[in-house]
């Protein structure tokens, strides 16, 4: 019962805030630790999806990027993150832009949290059954396997 309240109170936040401000930009990441890359699975969705989220008003991209990965992952420490390129996705009346960063040696300390439930490192040449189709993107183009794209 309360994962439904979560995902409906998470739908009407979404939704409200479509309707204040119909463009957004956003961060994700490509957290690395060795040669894998660090998946989560969130709470409201299901599939496993790179981590990141919004930014807040006046909050710098790499600000962002390092709030979401301690927030979302338990960040303790990185790299400085590397950006990898902006991609843009709509979803009508919503247009988004996101900045997709490389973050290099992470340190982190997971612990599963309101939003996100779990995580894994995954091998990005063969990422796991239900990954999302923008993460599995993102990831085969750092594998190499496709070229880089502009949409999400």
């Amino acid at each position: 019962m309360t994962k439904i309240i979560h995902r409906a109170t998470f739908s009407l936040s979404m939704m409200a805030r479509t309707i204040l401000s119909p463009a957004s930009f956003g961060v994700v990441a490509l957290l690395e630790q060795g040669d894998k890359i660090v998946l989560v699975r969130h709470s409201y969705k299901a599939g496993w999806y790179l981590p990141g989220g919004g930014a807040k008003r006046g909050e710098l991209p790499e600000e962002t990027l390092l709030r979401e990965l301690r927030e979302e992952v338990g960040l303790i420490r990185s790299a400085a993150p590397q950006l990898y390129g902006l991609y843009a996705r709509s979803i009508w009346p919503v247009n988004n832009v996101i900045g997709l960063y490389r973050v290099r040696d992470a340190e982190f300390a997971f612990k599963p949290n309101l939003e996100v439930r779990e995580i894994m490192l995954a091998d990005p040449a063969s990422p796991p059954p239900g990954t999302a189709h923008g993460a599995r993107r993102r990831l085969a183009e750092l594998a190499g396997q496709v070229p880089r794209s502009p949409h999400w």
